[in-house]
């Protein structure tokens, strides 16, 4: 004996639509994998810094997901002027008071050119694991005690966090 289940719509516990049709057999909706949302912030403002241990460089931006299985897909074109030695980058997530590297002791990237100008790409995939606001902050250090600075004001900088349904 078989069954068969008709229904439009199909919603979480939180009465979110996570997949509907128009009744013909053509989904028309789903999360699973789609853009929910997008955040942008930019910056010119330029962040120098000797510190050997990260410091804030106070660009930053905010997003609520929608649920708690969403990913949060980071993004920052940005650039640096590194001097004397290499720095390092990593971003803090505010819900958990951490660096989504996981206190990985270089952070997300390390850079080595000394003496450059260059452009820094940040890519990273967060999962949070809350509904809550999350703010994420670009953080920075120079590991050779010379002044290298992050972010230009001649050069407009952005970071992008994009809700992926998940």
């Amino acid at each position: 004996m078989s069954s068969i289940l008709k229904v439009d719509q199909l919603q979480d516990s939180g009465g979110n639509n996570l997949v509907t049709s128009n009744g013909s057999g053509v989904i028309t909706s789903s999360a699973f994998g789609k853009v929910l949302q997008v955040v942008t912030s930019t910056s010119s403002t330029n962040i120098s810094t000797t510190s050997s241990t990260f410091v804030t460089t106070n660009f930053s931006l905010a997003i609520t997901p929608s649920t708690t299985s969403s990913k949060i897909l980071l993004m920052a074109n940005t650039v640096a002027q590194i001097n004397g030695s290499d720095i390092n980058l990593d971003i803090y997530r505010s819900t958990s008071s951490s660096f989504v590297s996981g206190g990985k002791s270089r952070g997300l990237i390390g850079m080595e050119p000394v003496n450059a100008m260059m452009s820094v790409p940040i890519i990273h995939l967060d999962s949070p694991s809350t509904t809550s606001a999350i703010t994420y902050t670009i953080y920075f250090r120079n590991n050779g005690g010379s002044t290298s600075s992050f972010l230009r004001s001649d050069v407009l900088s952005s970071f992008t966090a994009l809700e992926i349904g998940a």
